[in-house]
């Protein structure tokens, strides 16, 4: 079985969610990497060299550099005639490739996989992660999105695959990139953090959030995250969110201040290896997951906290 995985990249760097699409990957098969971008020749070398890569595909044109999912699914499709599944990471960026992709080839998309079960079968979360379906699919290709918290990262070194040039039809014309804003942060990316702090509701405000979670996330060398309520709130932007509308995340340490848990936050963190949480109502939901639980004034146990670090 051969495998078309796509590769997250800014035309520079290779991006982390991708080592764990390899891995899913080559559960399937033998694993094909798709580099589309503009002068992405430095990615595609970083790409030959993950484990488990045994090609890759380079398709360097304008028309993918901002990988516009109007101009890159086409390709995609004319690569799947000698593919049988396309595999990608389940990235903002690929969750607006994958569907297009299927729908051209006319075959449903398996969303977010846990497994491999077998060629043909994977299981997937449903009702926020509260079950498990296994599905089976009939489909003669596969189209399949890896929630990245669920595999191992495929090593970065010690694949020595050949890189060759592909093309496809190029600008669709059916959209065009304007412009992106980019939060910038020292801090991790939420998705590749070790530790994670997040912040709630309860803190009242965007100052608050500013200087009471911030200095424990600095001292930590951790990422800073936000349940929806904070975000909505106006506390902090909308790429801090955790959830299941959010950033999937399971970071070695997930510290939850003035969280309450609701189901939706809980199936964006409940795979974190250690739960620590601080709330002050001792009912709270999120000590139902929690591994170590501090009931308590976040305003006087936080900054104490921080202070004895």
């Amino acid at each position: 079985m051969s495998v078309l995985v796509w590769v997250e990249h800014d035309n520079k760097e290779l991006k982390d969610a991708t080592l764990a699409a390899v891995t899913a990957g080559t559960k399937l098969g033998d694993v094909v990497a798709l580099v589309a971008g503009k002068g992405a020749q430095g990615v595609a070398d970083a790409a030959a060299k993950i484990a488990g890569v045994s090609k890759v595909l380079l398709a360097d044109d304008a028309a993918y550099e901002h990988a516009l999912a109007e101009n890159v699914a086409p390709l995609v499709v004319e690569l799947m005639a000698g593919h049988d599944a396309f595999v990608a990471p389940a990235t903002s960026s690929a969750k607006n490739i994958a569907p297009r992709v299927a729908a051209l080839l006319d075959v449903a998309q398996i969303s977010e996989i846990l497994s491999v079960e077998s060629a043909d079968t994977f299981t997937r979360p449903i009702y926020a992660g509260n079950a498990i379906a296994t599905v089976q699919s009939a489909d003669a290709k596969k189209v399949i999105t890896v929630r990245g918290t669920a595999f191992e990262k495929a090593a970065k070194d010690g694949g020595s695959a050949s890189v060759e040039a592909v093309s496809g039809k190029g600008d669709a014309g059916l959209s065009s990139f304007v412009g992106a804003e980019i939060a910038k942060s020292e801090r991790p990316e939420l998705t590749s953090a070790k530790i994670i702090v997040s912040g709630g509701r309860a803190l009242q405000n965007s100052e608050n959030f500013h200087t009471i979670i911030e200095p424990l996330a600095d001292k930590l060398g951790a990422g800073v995250g936000a349940s929806r309520a904070a975000v909505d709130a106006g506390y902090v932007p909308n790429d801090y969110q955790v959830g299941q509308t959010g950033k999937i995340v399971a970071p070695e340490v997930y510290i939850a201040i003035g969280i309450s848990g609701a189901i939706q936050h809980l199936a964006g963190m409940k795979d974190s290896k250690t739960i620590i949480a601080i709330n002050k109502d001792e009912d709270a939901p999120i000590f139902q997951v929690a591994d170590i639980g501090l009931v308590g004034d976040l305003f006087k146990v936080v900054p104490e906290l921080t202070g004895k670090l």
